[in-house]
């Protein structure tokens, strides 16, 4: 029997990885080779809702972003409804809005090609039941980030104000009992839906947990690290502490969406100002380096320049936008220490990278990062944790005061670390999980 496998990235619709299957472009790359190799039958396929953009053009643009090469031999089918699963058209009831427009974006997949083997990577849950009850599919997924998490429902318990839970809500009692009851009743459908994967792998210790605690199958969920492809990284010179710079650069790397939390790294640089030399201060800068999607990214950068300015930090801070791979090598080869600031991260790859050419990584205190990359012990420690502007502030002046050999233990030991996140470990675990569907079908 012939085998058709679908995969999608990171800004396209549906991945299917098959004897018709899904996985983002960047983790196709990882397993493809030995699926082929495996299973020489057979063919990938990516579903996608760039409609501009010609096969070519994406494959050449993953290599230009992520420095990942796809082989040629994937084919994509173009699906037009994609706006029903982008956010902005639902200002009210948004999880639920795209989950329902994920299934009719899931029927005009369907209608294209009916895939063997469904793997879904995008997060499009509710598409799980029309895939397999009615396209016939054997479905698995991989899992970045839970829809709705057990944190979601407990912030907006407590009344915390986020990007997530608008001020208006958190401090009106009414309204947040409203959302509690929506929120849970989102969650029954979302775990109600996630079950019917017959294969379950997630991407961290803190997605597990949050998937566990909903979709509850924790005998078919299997953890499995995304690919960081950073061995040539891990090969370059570490940052050389005992020579004196002109500059003590400080990079974050992220797209310029609301949870990354941009607003806090500023208020950091705010609060360090106030407790360092005046000498280290003129040498301090931080380096933003990220991606816009569209007019509402582009916006928060121009709010983030403004900000800047408001502390009068605008001398410290530079924006690089939508740089090439090797200009983002050449700007981490520059810089010592790595700044990372959203809360409950899945994982966490820009971190990874950072680690593993060297810096000295700070990260939010929370997620992934806190569970499965970075080690804050004495002995075996491989970077920082910080919640509030102030503590991040007091662990860049600690570093910046650290003893050259006490920076470089952390450095080295950070690189030697990321090893349990290669390219190499992720296809083996993912052909692991997977293979009892080709056995399936081979039977």
């Amino acid at each position: 029997m012939q085998k058709n496998v679908q995969i999608g990235n990171e800004k396209e619709l549906l991945l299917h990885f098959s004897t018709h299957i899904v996985m983002q472009v960047a983790e196709v790359k990882e397993c493809s080779g030995q699926l082929l190799k495996l299973y020489p039958n057979i063919h990938i396929v990516i579903y996608t809702g760039d409609l501009d953009a010609d096969p070519e053009q994406i494959l050449n643009k993953s290599q230009k972003s992520f420095n990942i090469k796809i082989q040629s031999n994937i084919k994509f089918i173009y699906l037009h409804k994609r706006k029903w699963v982008e956010a902005q058209i639902y200002p009210y009831f948004t999880l639920l809005g795209q989950s329902l427009g994920s299934i009719w974006l899931g029927i005009e997949a369907l209608n294209n090609l009916v895939p063997d083997i469904y793997i879904d990577t995008m997060g499009y849950a509710f598409t799980y039941p029309l895939f397999r009850y009615i396209g016939g599919c054997k479905v698995a997924s991989y899992t970045h980030y839970p829809t709705i998490s057990t944190d979601m429902l407990r912030h907006v318990y407590k009344r915390v104000i986020s990007h997530n839970n608008r001020r208006i809500i958190a401090r009106n009692p009414f309204l947040s009992a409203a959302k509690i009851a929506y929120y849970r009743l989102f969650a029954l459908l979302y775990g109600l839906a996630g079950r019917t994967a017959e294969i379950v792998m997630v991407n961290s210790s803190w997605t597990e947990e949050h998937i566990n605690a909903i979709w509850k199958c924790p005998l078919r969920t299997h953890r499995i690290y995304p690919p960081t492809n950073v061995q040539h990284l891990t090969s370059l010179p570490l940052f050389d502490d005992t020579k004196e710079d002109s500059q003590i650069r400080i990079v974050s790397i992220a797209q310029f969406r609301p949870e990354k939390n941009h607003p806090l790294m500023l208020r950091t640089m705010y609060e360090l100002r106030s407790i360092v030399k005046e000498e280290v201060w003129e040498k301090i800068r931080l380096v933003f380096i990220g991606s816009c999607r569209d007019e509402g990214d582009e916006v928060r950068v121009k709010d983030m320049q403004d900000l800047s300015k408001h502390f009068a930090l605008d001398e410290n801070v530079e924006f690089k936008l939508n740089i090439p791979y090797s200009e983002l090598v050449s700007e981490l080869q520059k810089a010592s220490i790595g700044l990372h600031a959203m809360w409950n991260e899945h994982f966490g790859i820009s971190i990874v990278e950072c680690m593993a050419i060297g810096l000295i990584m700070i990260a939010h205190d929370s997620g992934g990062p806190r569970a499965d990359i970075i080690e804050t012990q004495p002995g075996s420690q491989t970077g920082f944790l910080a919640e509030e502007a102030e503590e991040y502030a007091k662990i860049i002046a600690h570093i910046i005061n650290m003893h050259p050999e006490d920076k470089k233990t952390i450095r080295l030991a950070a690189r030697a670390s990321v090893s349990r996140f290669s390219s190499e470990l992720f296809e083996l675990e993912v052909l692991r999980a997977i293979e009892p569907f080709f056995r399936q079908k081979q039977d």
